[in-house]
């Protein structure tokens, strides 16, 4: 036997569904214009008070705005529907109110008459007080924090958004969890700019409410004395009570909307309903309910004051605070829950690297601890003395004590792969003679661990001898600290990261943020920017000034240069008062070894290569013979630090050769020397 078949949209007449949306909001727009029987009206009502008392209940068990994103739809809609109810009643009450209190349906008449009390003067004034609540309290708060927070949420958005960006840049969180969070973001903006715009709907609403009132009242008057004939004072009653009916019936539901909106928009960014947040904010603690118990009973026993509400709430506040009491005690005295079983540590643990790591023996462990650890204290003087010197910020040391080395001896890692060790002595003191001889002086004899110097272990009660012979005396602190130094400043280029770099601009001050980002990344990219300065370090040259660098990138780029050489030595030239300074001797001057002609020429022959990558191909033979004669030249100069000068073209590459052999050894190019700088000529290679 074959169903009956019925049209696919059909289906989708149930709550929820698209057609179902589509059909009642026709069917409100045609109730502006078509009359519709009392049946129908008592039906309109009743649902506009129900959906009121819905949308109240889901706005108090919301545990975050965004869970009611269709609120401001809601409320559109229901303001609405109450338009739509408010014309059919007063088309009712104006064609049939002469016929009597039920003319324009049960509901009208039970508002009208039950809640009114059969005074119409109370009914007026009962609806004047709900409408002043709603119109210029509920309404005009929710309205104000809808506004609020929308401009809020408005200024707050580029920061949320950099905030989702810098976490998904660091891998704190991945792409799929990003797009979520923009999401929200989105929603949430999306929402408080449409409870701005929707709370304006509701002061409409009451508006519209006081509005119709006036004129079903004066049009009813009119109507009932000039074309039935009523009496003046039948009609009054009749229309007033028919009025004030059709008034609290739509006002109601009105106010109920206006508190969920203003629950909505009240509510924080906490993920708790407001019967938790409200229920553990003020029973939280019990002093303060047992201060309120007391006022209630201080007003119980005044004279004229009814003395059982008062009483009551006294005990039952009492009652509350004395429980609340008694729990925070036993919680107090209950004996603490016993730890979590350590867990194991997350793989990404073993991926992080110590950039600096100081190892110790545990003969050696009382240097970093006690009650006065020296060389924590050097250690965080060595980070300053960095900071104003290199304009380098040294990461920090992390000291653990290793059971594998011997109990003296200590290893310095660099990217935990060992880069120094030594052998230290305490509680002697370890005494150098600037002479380079072991001191006269009974000790043990050893080497100095930072630069291999002969020297002696003594005594604490030797110290002023060695002074008094010229010895330097450092105690076993202060020679780990200074071995920490010469390792930091050889592989401060290492050291340098990308994070750090980007950290080095970040601290610039304001009036350098425009030089900034006209640089970076226009003309050179972070990356090549951090190879710049690790090239300066690998010299020890000092980028503190990091504006001038910038400027002399600038420079370079503007200029045309492209490879890394060119871009360097333009900074190298924009920094040469700098390099002259720091090449200055004790006797007011820098001393210079410049090449001579024939050495220029032959490093220039031998350059081969694009312009923007020269490289070296001298002969093993001549390179040798070179070495040779810089030694020589350079060895001769006694007491003198000098500096060797060449021509700026080859400057890299001499640099590069004299490194292997005389690795402290400056060399500048002529444009790299102040033309106000006092200079002596000491040799020539």
């Amino acid at each position: 036997m074959g169903g009956i078949a019925f049209p696919a949209w059909l289906g989708r007449l149930q709550p929820g569904g698209d057609v179902t949306l589509a059909v009642g909001v026709a069917l409100l727009l045609a109730v502006l214009v078509v009359p519709l029987p009392t049946l129908l009206l008592d039906a309109g009502l009743a649902l506009s008070i129900t959906v009121s008392v819905l949308v109240l209940m889901v706005a108090l068990f919301l545990r975050s705005p965004l869970e009611f994103t269709a609120f401001p739809q809601l409320l559109l809609l229901t303001t609405l529907l109450r338009l739509a109810l408010n014309v059919a009643t007063t088309r009712t009450i104006l064609s049939h109110g002469h016929e009597g209190p039920e003319a324009a349906g049960h509901v009208v008449a039970a508002f009208g008459g039950f809640l009114m009390g059969g005074d119409v003067m109370v009914g007026m004034i009962v609806f004047a007080i709900l409408l002043i609540v709603n119109f210029m309290v509920v309404t005009k708060g929710s309205g104000r924090i809808a506004e609020v927070a929308a401009r809020f949420s408005l200024d707050a958005m580029p920061g949320k958004q950099m905030a989702i960006d810098a976490d998904l840049s660091a891998g704190i969180i991945d792409e799929a969890e990003a797009r979520r969070r923009r999401g929200e973001l989105e929603q949430e903006s999306a929402f408080h700019g449409a409870m701005d715009g929707a709370a304006k709907f509701v002061r409409g609403d009451a508006i519209a409410g006081l509005i119709v009132t006036v004129v079903n009242l004066l049009g009813g008057l009119g109507i009932g004395v000039l074309r039935h004939g009523m009496p003046i004072g039948e009609a009054a009653t009749t229309f007033a009570t028919l009025t004030v009916g059709d008034g609290l019936i739509s006002q109601i539901p009105a106010l109920l909307i206006s508190v969920a909106a203003g629950i909505v928009v009240t509510k924080g960014s906490g993920r708790e309903r407001a019967d938790e947040v409200m229920g553990r904010q003020l029973g939280g603690g019990w002093k303060p309910m047992a201060l309120a118990s007391g006022a209630a009973g201080f007003l119980a026993l005044m004279p004229g004051m009814p003395l059982a509400p008062f009483l009551a709430l006294a005990a039952g506040g009492g009652a509350l605070a004395w429980n609340r009491r008694e729990a925070e005690r036993r919680a107090a005295e209950a004996p603490p829950p016993p730890p979590p079983p350590p867990g194991e540590p997350p793989v990404a643990e073993a991926l992080r690297l110590d950039l600096l790591r100081l190892e110790l023996g545990y003969g050696l462990l009382s240097l970093a601890a006690g009650e006065a650890p020296r060389l924590t204290e050097q250690i965080r003087s060595l980070r300053r003395t960095m900071a104003s010197e290199m304009g380098f910020v040294l990461p920090s040391v992390r000291i653990q004590d290793n059971l594998e080395l011997p109990p003296d001896e200590y290893v310095l890692r660099v990217k935990e792969i060992e880069a120094a060790r030594g052998r230290l002595r305490p509680p002697l003191h370890l005494a150098i003679d600037p002479s380079g001889q072991v001191p006269a002086m009974p000790g043990e004899r050893t080497n100095e661990p930072t630069f291999g110097l002969p020297a002696l272990w003594i005594e604490e009660a030797l110290r002023d001898e060695a002074l008094a012979r010229g010895c330097t005396v450092v105690d076993c602190a202060g020679v780990l600290a200074t071995h920490l130094t010469e390792t930091v400043r050889d592989n401060m280029p290492e050291l340098l990261s990308f994070a750090e770099t980007q950290k080095l601009l970040d601290e610039l001050p304001t009036e350098h943020k425009k030089l900034v980002a006209d640089v970076i990344p226009a003309q050179i990219g972070l990356g090549a920017l951090q190879r710049v300065l690790q090239a300066l370090l690998a010299e020890r040259v000092s980028i503190r000034d990091l504006p001038t660098i910038l400027e002399g990138v600038q420079e370079a780029v503007s200029g045309g240069a492209r490879g890394m050489g060119a871009i360097l030595a333009a900074v190298r030239a924009r920094l040469a008062r700098q390099l002259s300074e720091a090449a200055r001797g004790p006797q007011g001057y820098v001393p210079l070894v410049p090449l001579s002609a024939e050495w220029e020429l032959a490093f220039a022959e031998s350059l081969t290569g694009p312009p923007e990558e020269r490289q070296l191909a001298m002969a093993p033979s001549r390179l040798q013979e070179f070495m040779q004669r810089v030694r020589e030249v350079l060895d001769s100069a006694a007491g003198e630090a000098p500096v060797l000068v060449c021509s700026a073209g080859i400057r890299a590459h001499v640099r590069a050769i004299v490194e292997r052999f005389r690795p402290s050894t400056t060399v500048l190019s002529q444009t790299e020397i102040h033309p106000r700088c006092r200079i002596r000529t000491v040799a020539t290679v």
